[in-house]
Parts: C-alpha cells; sequence; structure tokens
C-alpha cells in the first residue's frame, strides 16, 4: 500500500483532482454503477438514475476529465469504466462513513 509521503507533489495533485470529481452526489451514484467492472454507456446511465442525459454526459465529462472514468467507443455507442478498479474502494469507504450510528 502506498502511503501519502511516498506520493510525489504531482501525484497527490492528481489524487486531489480525483477526489474533487467525485465529491458529488450524481457522480459517486455513477461509479457505484460502474463497480465490478461494469461498462456503461451515457443512456444506461442515465436511465440508472432516472437524470437527463445531458446532465448525465455533464457528469460523466468531468469523471473522463479528471482520470476518474475512462471510455470505449464500440459503434454508435460509447462505454464508460472505471479507469482504476481501486476507486470502487472509495464509494465503498464513502458509504460506510456516511451511516449514522447512534
Amino acid at each position: 500500500m502506498t502511503t501519502i509521503d511516498k506520493l510525489t507533489p504531482d501525484q497527490l495533485e492528481r489524487s486531489s483532482n480525483m477526489l474533487k470529481a467525485i465529491a458529488h452526489p450524481m457522480r459517486i451514484a455513477i461509479l457505484s454503477h460502474l463497480e465490478d467492472g461494469k461498462k456503461l454507456t451515457v443512456t444506461e446511465i442515465h436511465q440508472l438514475l432516472d437524470i437527463e442525459q445531458s446532465t448525465t454526459s455533464h457528469h460523466l465529462g468531468i469523471l473522463k476529465d479528471k482520470g476518474v472514468l475512462a471510455s470505449r467507443r464500440d459503434g454508435k455507442n460509447t462505454y464508460y469504466y472505471l479507469r482504476h478498479q481501486s476507486l470502487s474502494h472509495v464509494v465503498e469507504c464513502v458509504s460506510k462513513c456516511s451511516i449514522i450510528e447512534e
């Protein structure tokens, strides 16, 4: 496991930008649908989340731009997927940490 003190300033900057990109409820929801190696199109994601296709495209663009997602074109469809499967651990961690225990 890599520790923070072993990361270069450039790696820390990229990591910070990825976390900022993820830090939105819709984007967390998108990532949760792309866990376990799933690849989905914009249409599939917008239907799963019940949001506008343009909104979905906007969020996917941000996630892709910051290195969270990658895409692959197949015919007329573009499939989005997690660039690094370990990012699904971030979603899992955030989900567990958001549970309010009394």
